[in-house]
């Protein structure tokens, strides 16, 4: 299976995006030539080699010559996107990142996200971006895409409402669930349109994983610094996989770190398990055992990417009464898997599907979009959940169901 690793070390944005699967051999004709079915108002996409603080990079820029005559709202771009002539899967995708902007918009201005209206000339440059963003990723084949922390930039920007900090509003919102840091020159390193397509492409976080590299791409940003190279870096590559009796599965190495717990206040584990999972744990159990003298108590276990392991370890010890824990490193294998978007009457979920080989899938709604609609609606998330699962089926059967190469 093809995949894709973000190094977000100088943030990540639409256009660095672009420039980087460009450099990484996405052929920038195809992607021009693809983005013509996007009804995006007038703009010429141009490509260029730069130089960023030591590290040559390609530059995509959208030069708008006319933006549309008034703001458009989230429906209008979505209409405009259902209406287009994009394949079918970057069609979706798209229509969710836009989703994802309007609620973080609404939420850093207090209102719906229907009544979030994208600018003029910006919602171009924006269209492009992600519609572009997808699409490269589709004519490259990627089945799963990885990243690394995001690195949000620091320091204060003047923005139309005046001066806020670094992050603002909108990627603070997008942020979340997402590890994030600041490091380097005083500005915004990650936009909005950059997070809400990393959000939405990315299936976790963490270091490099294992991969055979084909290609490595730099996607210049527009700021430019000797002292800094603002670049986002993009792996290109291909998954070793290793055999199983059902099908095949990704071998890659994990540390399980544990203790033992008979003292602590068992309310305080779901703020443990929220904390672990933030800080990079990729799954968390409490076993209840009985200890010595005959005690009960629960066996808390984290999994965490060598990366994630001592920020995950630190959460152990300092959120419970534990003294120690216990970390080794184990191998897992899991099935191949990707995210696709499918539309319910109440929006866009996330349904992850898994390869289980001989052309088999599993697949599972993702319970938050479902958690979401259903609070929003008033429906039981069971349902949410079932018709999901209906919609994915059923676009199965009409082929268009595209399973990890």
């Amino acid at each position: 299976m093809t995949i894709l690793h973000f190094d977000c070390f100088s943030g990540i944005s639409g256009d660095m995006i672009l420039g980087a699967l460009v450099d990484a051999g996405l052929p920038f004709k195809d992607l021009a030539r693809g983005l013509k079915a996007v009804p995006a108002g007038g703009y010429v996409l141009r490509s260029k080699k730069v130089l960023r603080g030591g590290l040559h990079a390609t530059k995509v820029d959208v030069v708008v010559r006319e933006g549309f005559r008034a703001p458009l709202s989230l429906q209008t771009i979505q209409r405009k996107i259902r209406t287009s002539r994009i394949p079918t899967p970057v069609k979706d995708r798209s229509l969710e990142v836009f989703e994802r902007l309007a609620q973080a918009e609404g939420i850093a201005h207090r209102v719906s996200p229907s009544k979030v209206h994208f600018h003029e000339v910006g919602v171009v440059d924006s269209l492009v971006d992600v519609v572009g963003s997808l699409l490269g990723c589709h004519l490259l084949g990627i089945g799963s895409v990885t990243a690394s922390a995001v690195n949000l930039g620091a320091g204060m920007i003047e923005t139309a409402h005046g001066r806020l900090p670094v992050p603002g509003p909108a990627v603070a919102a997008l942020a979340r669930n997402v590890p994030v840091y600041g490091a380097g020159p005083t500005r915004e390193l990650t936009t909005p349109t950059g997070m809400a397509i990393l959000t939405s492409l990315a299936q976790r976080y963490g270091p490099l994983p294992l991969m055979r590299v084909t290609s490595v791409g730099y996607g210049a940003g527009t700021n430019k610094t000797d002292e800094w190279p603002n670049v986002l870096r993009v792996f290109l590559g291909e998954t070793e996989w290793v055999a199983q009796a059902s099908g095949s599965g990704e071998a890659e190495s994990v540390i399980q770190i544990e203790t033992n717990l008979d003292d602590l206040n068992p309310q305080v584990y779901e703020t443990v398990m929220d904390r672990l999972f933030a800080a990079g744990a990729v799954d968390v159990t409490l076993t209840p055992t009985i200890m010595k003298r005959g005690r009960p108590g629960i066996v808390l276990a984290a999994l965490a990417l060598r990366g994630q392991a001592e920020a995950v370890a630190a959460v152990m010890l300092r959120d419970t009464t534990t003294l120690g824990v216990r970390m080794q490193e184990l191998q897992r294998v899991v099935l191949p898997r990707l995210m696709q978007v499918v539309r319910t009457k109440g929006g866009a979920v996330q349904v992850k599907v898994a390869d289980t080989g001989a052309g088999g899938v599993k697949a599972s709604p993702e319970y938050q979009d479902c958690k979401r609609i259903a609070e929003r609606t008033g429906r039981p998330v069971r349902e949410v959940m079932d018709e999901a699962l209906r919609v994915f089926e059923k676009r199965g059967r009409k082929g268009g169901l595209r399973r990890p190469a």
